[in-house]
């Protein structure tokens, strides 16, 4: 159930967001070790956003998955940062990103939880 969100108001062309998703789909799944069928991500262009008081371009995630292993979020954090700036453009120190490791009765799927 790994689930990144990714938000950003770089501009960027619809074909550059699409390459993003899959990209992101991928990297994903091999970061965390799991089969990508269970990987989804979710990419928001949203222009209105500021960080540091300025609109250039930024980005925030969210990287939610059970058992996340808090140990790795350091080399998470620099790959998830690394594919938005090839992707959109977006300076390392304009991100930000959200790790989370739900309890499995808190994350929903097929009409039931994991």
């Amino acid at each position: 159930m790994p689930t990144l969100k990714i938000q950003s108001n770089a501009p960027a062309t619809e074909e550059a967001w699409d390459a993003l998703i899959t990209a992101a789909s991928r990297q994903v799944a091999e970061m965390l070790g799991k089969p990508e069928g269970y990987v989804m991500v979710i990419a928001e262009p949203t222009p209105r956003m500021a960080f540091g008081g300025s609109r250039e371009p930024l980005a925030y995630l969210e990287l939610k998955s059970l058992g996340l292993p808090e140990e790795r979020t350091p080399e998470f954090s620099a790959a998830l940062t690394g594919l938005v700036g090839e992707s959109l453009d977006v300076p390392p120190e304009r991100v930000y990103i959200e790790f989370a490791s739900p309890a499995r009765h808190l994350f929903g799927f097929k009409g039931g939880t994991f």
